[in-house]
């Protein structure tokens, strides 16, 4: 139940006496809602009113009827049901509308071009500024070509994948915003992709298809090109100097054997730009499927389990930190830190949170957290 003050028909007084405009404002969403709900609670908290009771409808016609009533007045409605009630809050609606800026996107999406070429160009072993100079010779950065198209058309048919759906649903969506980060400050010239969800998701279902729809996509692109790029590349000697190691997930392992059968002691499968772009696109997408906070998988998480988000968000990031120690690898501490600091642990909830999910769904989530196992690398880089 939300934790907001509320009222039971009268026998217990709100904390403060409301002003004539708020007045005004609860009378008018109760005259919206009384035909939808048999109120037998409320209450308010600045502009957001809450009525706890029983449904007259169904949550998803409910969901709906409210939404166009209660838009023209900027409110949106959630319902929730707990304690053996269910309750609609009606919160000011925050702006949701396009306000597109493509030439941000555009530059961004330029930029990271620009960062995984050279990033690319070093996979194939030219080195910006060390062997040559891009600014007098910017044609060797096309070096990189290979690597950098693979990675980005990964990325962004990955957050494509949630843009079209969350478009299809009705959603206020933003178009996807690509990260770039130059090498050697990230290996592999950029951050990612992220899409801005301007408005909440309808119900269930709806999150759980724009939450899957990413990593799903993406996969569609990230496994061929893995198969492509390690038909090129090839196994050899390692080295006696100091090489850099990406970590074998499952699915790498499983894919490296029917490629290249079993690997001699003391070789190993040098990859050729395609494939490592490959392997970065099953990094990513892992990485999105971790279930904690508003990660595709902690989406999928809620859509599965609704309130036990939380905790399974909790659970997922200590067992990071576990993976981090047995494992020895610092990089999960790390990812576990930022998540802490950057992601959190909460999730906010879909419009109508009462519709359950559909089994077919179900079943699809827990295909997305299988997948989860099958793409972690456990150690993802080392060094010797």
């Amino acid at each position: 139940m939300p934790r907001w003050p509320f009222t039971r028909s009268g026998r217990r007084p709100l904390p403060a006496a409301p002003s004539e405009g708020l007045l005004v404002l609860q009378d008018l969403a109760r005259r919206n809602v009384e035909d939808v709900l048999a109120i037998s609670e409320q209450g308010a908290r600045g502009n957001a009113f809450i009525f706890g009771g029983e449904l007259r409808m169904e949550p998803g016609r409910a969901c709906d009827l409210l939404q166009s009533r209660l838009r023209p007045h900027g409110y949106a409605p959630f319902i929730n049901r707990e304690n053996g009630h269910t309750w609609i809050q009606l919160l000011p609606l925050g702006d949701v509308g396009e306000h597109a800026r493509p030439g941000v996107n555009l530059t961004l999406f330029v930029l990271t071009l620009l960062s995984t070429l050279a990033a690319g160009s070093m996979v194939a072993g030219s080195f910006p500024w060390v062997t040559f100079d891009p600014v007098v010779e910017p044609a060797r950065l096309l070096d990189g070509l290979p690597f950098a198209l693979t990675l980005l058309a990964i990325l962004g048919t990955h957050e494509f994948g949630h843009y079209f759906t969350a478009r299809a649903y009705g959603a206020s969506v933003s178009l996807p915003y690509f990260i770039p980060a130059p090498p050697p400050l990230f290996l592999f010239g950029t951050l990612g992709a992220v899409i801005r969800m301007r408005s909440p998701a309808r119900d269930r279902n709806s999150l759980f298809d724009i939450a899957a729809a990413g990593p799903l996509a993406g996969l569609v692109i990230a496994l061929p090109a893995l198969w492509l790029g390690l038909s090129w590349s090839h196994v050899a000697a390692v080295p006696e100097g100091g090489t850099m190691a990406f970590g074998d997930s499952l699915i790498m392992r499983l894919m490296t054997w029917l490629m290249f059968g079993r690997i001699p002691d003391g070789m190993d499968v040098f990859v050729h730009p395609v494939a490592l772009a490959g392997w970065v696109g099953l990094f990513v997408t892992a990485l999105n499927l971790f279930p904690v906070g508003q990660l595709d998988g902690g989406r999928i998480v809620y859509a599965l389990f609704g309130p036990q988000h939380r905790k399974v968000s909790l659970a997922t990031f200590v067992a990071l930190i576990a993976l981090g120690v047995i494992s020895g690898s610092l990089n999960w501490i790390v990812f576990a830190g930022l998540i802490a600091i950057l992601i959190g642990f909460h999730h906010s909830p879909p419009l109508d949170d009462v519709t359950p999910l559909s089994p077919g769904r179900y079943a699809v989530g827990v295909l997305c957290l299988v997948l989860l196992v099958l793409l972690v690398p456990p150690v993802p880089f080392t060094f010797t």
